[in-house]
Parts: structure tokens; sequence; C-alpha cells
């Protein structure tokens, strides 16, 4: 009977020592769900990790605590997927984790430097977050974390985006850092990069071809960054493919300023209509040539002048005139070749007391107004010319004009009419 009470007590003492690791007894300041395997000590300000944790847990959050090294005690959780120990004091990523992790989230902690063992041989880690840390320097080994998809380095004090990075990583995060270059090959071979974050950063310009090699890249943000949009060497190539990417660019830089290499020339000035007229713009070729070669006038000019002559509109085909040095009429495009448009000109002699009282004689006699018409140019009887009208001539230029040969017969005819005129 002794014996039996013996051996019994025996085995509830053998019960009692190995049921909180077999059983997995939840701990008494964590939360525990799975079968105790999803394990939830946050915000108990622990500094040494609780007793009774079973080494199948899948889950362990050790967030907002008070911890500060963690290294070699999380070795034996060799079925740990997620690993969340974030806000707390650690100086550095655990060593030795185990490689069975999926997830590993350490923000907001006091970790400067993300050395190469930290990571080395994560095989399975497929999202790692350090963001909100103190990180100068971020050593990765691309070929030890084959399955990374998601990394998070922002808000640390980045210079150099991260090399390295695995080739089959989807969304790289490194936002409100210090950064201002790209090393050359840094994002070459990064094929299935989606997501890429480097707002909030030091970003004068983008290193030429540094985004060439992103086919799969979908969004990319670029807001807030000192780009030197006055760098006319280095800022064109960021400019350029933003306007050629099929991604979605959120914060384009320059956006509101001018390209550099944005010709400054003025756009010439839109012509009026009256200055679209073929007609006027060959008289205002002429007047550009003669005035810069033009005489001083003689008095038979002058006397012209006082006449005030009176044009009528020339007729004019739809052709575009040529216009020959030593003529004041364009000459039109007809079938037999370039005939001078005609061209009549009615004038009006008025009496002495009007235009032209210095050539009348002071006799106080009143005389009849004359009209005179003279046809000069190509004859009024050419069927095949379409008749049209143009603009009227220009008002009297400042500078004179050369006379031409006709011009100059016509003023001959106008003076002996005037003397006529006088001596009657």
């Amino acid at each position: 009977m002794e014996y039996q009470i013996l051996n019994t007590s025996t085995c509830l003492l053998v019960l009692l020592v190995f049921i909180p690791t077999g059983l997995g007894i939840c701990p008494s300041s964590c939360k525990c769900s799975g079968n105790d395997r999803n394990v939830d000590c946050s915000g108990r300000n622990l500094t040494v990790l609780p007793q009774g944790l079973q080494d199948n847990l899948t889950y362990l959050n050790l967030s907002f605590n008070q911890f500060v090294d963690l290294d070699h005690q999380l070795t034996r959780f060799t079925n740990l997927r997620t690993l969340d120990i974030s806000n707390n004091w650690l100086k550095n990523v655990p060593a030795h984790l185990p490689k069975s992790l999926w997830e590993l989230y350490a923000t907001n902690n006091n970790i400067k430097v993300l050395q190469k063992l930290d990571t080395a041989y994560q095989w399975n880690l497929r999202v790692l977050d350090v963001s909100r840390n103190m990180v100068e320097r971020a050593v990765l080994i691309n070929n030890t974390l084959s399955s990374l998809k998601f990394l998070n380095l922002s808000s640390n004090k980045l210079w150099t985006v991260p090399t390295n990075m695995p080739y089959n990583i989807e969304t790289v995060d490194l936002s409100n850092n210090f950064l201002s270059q790209i090393l050359p090959g840094t994002l070459v071979r990064l094929q299935h990069l989606t997501s890429l974050y480097l707002h909030n950063n030091k970003f004068s310009y983008i290193p030429d071809k540094a985004f060439d090699q992103l086919s799969q890249l979908q969004v990319v943000t670029l807001y807030n960054n000192p780009w030197s949009c006055s760098d006319n060497q280095n800022i064109p190539y960021v400019l350029q493919w933003v306007q050629g990417t099929a991604a979605r660019v959120m914060g384009a830089p320059c956006a509101d300023q001018p390209w550099p290499w944005a010709s400054t020339t003025p756009a010439p000035a839109q012509p009026t209509a009256l200055d679209s007229s073929p007609m006027i713009k060959g008289t205002k070729a002429l007047d550009r040539e003669t005035s810069a070669a033009a005489p001083e006038p003689t008095k038979v000019t002058k006397t012209h002048k006082q006449f005030k002559a009176k044009e009528v509109t020339p007729l004019a085909t739809q052709s575009h005139p040529v216009l020959f040095p030593g003529t004041d009429r364009p000459l039109l495009h007809s079938p037999d070749g370039p005939q001078e448009a005609a061209a009549t000109r009615t004038i009006h002699v008025q009496g002495s007391t009007e235009g032209n009282a210095s050539l009348a004689p002071a006799t106080g006699s009143s005389t009849t107004p004359m009209t005179l018409s003279i046809t000069s140019g190509m004859p009024t009887n050419y069927s095949k010319m379409p008749q049209s009208t143009t603009a009227t001539l220009r008002k009297e230029e400042p500078t004179p004009r050369v006379p031409s040969r006709a011009s100059r017969w016509e003023m001959g005819l106008l003076l002996y009419l005037a003397v006529l005129h006088a001596v009657a």
C-alpha cells in the first residue's frame, strides 16, 4: 500500500515538472491562442523572456517592452514564423535567429548597423522591417535572402541606397532618410520590383540609367527631395524617365519649373489679318530695302506729294506676288510668264486754293477740278485673270522711296498738267 502511494506521488511530481514544457502552459504575463503556439507578450515592460514559453511557437510578439539584448535567446524556437521585437531598446538585430522565420519586425529601436550576419541564411524570410531606427549602413547578402519580398528601411540615417538587395524583392521603402546617391548597378537586377519609395530624402538628381532595368515598376515616390532643376547635365535623365515610364510617379521632380534645356526664344508675333495679305507682305519687304539706301528726295518728289494722289485698289490674282526691286507693284504668275498687275490711278487736281496753291498764280480766278485716270501694267482684257480686291495701299511713309521708271513718268505728266492748270 505504501509502495502504491509512493509511485503515485512520484508520477504527480513528474507531471508538475514537465507539463509546463510539454503541454505549453501560457505564461501569466502573456496572452496565448492556437494551442498556446501564438503568444503575445507586448506592453509588459519585460526585460527578459517570460518563463513557460514552449519551443514550438509559431508567433511571438515581444513589442513595447524594455529588451536591450536578445542574442542567442530565440534560437530554440525552430518553428517560429513571425517575430515582432519592435519598440524596445535593442542596439542590434538579435543574433542567431531561427531560420524558420517568415516575418521579422524590429521597428523603433536603437539599431545603428544592419550587419550581413543579422540576416544571413534566412532562406525563408519574406518581410524585413527595420524602420524608425538609426541605421547608417545596411549590408545584405542577396543570395541568402532568396525569399525576401518586402524591405522597409524607412526613417533611418542612410546616405546611400543599400546594395546587394535580393533579386526577387518586390517592395523597397527607403523614405525619410538622407539618401543622396545611387551607386552604379544597385538597381540593375531588381527585375521584380514593383514599389519603390524614395520620398523625403536628399536626392538632387538620379544617375543615368539607374531606373532603366525596373521593368515591373508600378509605383515610385520622389516628392520632397531637393532636385537641382537648373542642372542641365544631371537632372535631364530623371525628367525624361518620368515622362516615358508607365509607372505611377508621385511627386515628379521639377514639375512646377521649366526644363533647363527648354528654349527661351520668344515666339514670333502672330501676323494680323491685314499683314497676312501677300500684297502687304511684299510692300513691307520693299520698304525695308528702299529705306536703307534711299537718296535725298528731289524737288519733283516734293511737288508730287503736294497733290495728295488718291489711288484705286489694283487688281490681282490669288497667286502669291513676286516682288522685284525697282517696281512698286507685284508681278503675277500667268501662263505666259510673269505679268505686271493692272493698276488704275485716279488723280484729282484741285483748285489753287487747296492742294496746288503754291503753283497757281495769284490771280484769284477759280478753276475747275480736273480728273486724270492712268492705267498701267497688264491689259485689262486678259480674260483668264480672276479679279479680286486687295488691301488699300499703305499711308505715306516718312522715309521716301526711290521712284520707279513708271512713277517718274507719272510725276512728269502731273507736273505738266499742273503747269497747264496754272496757266489757264
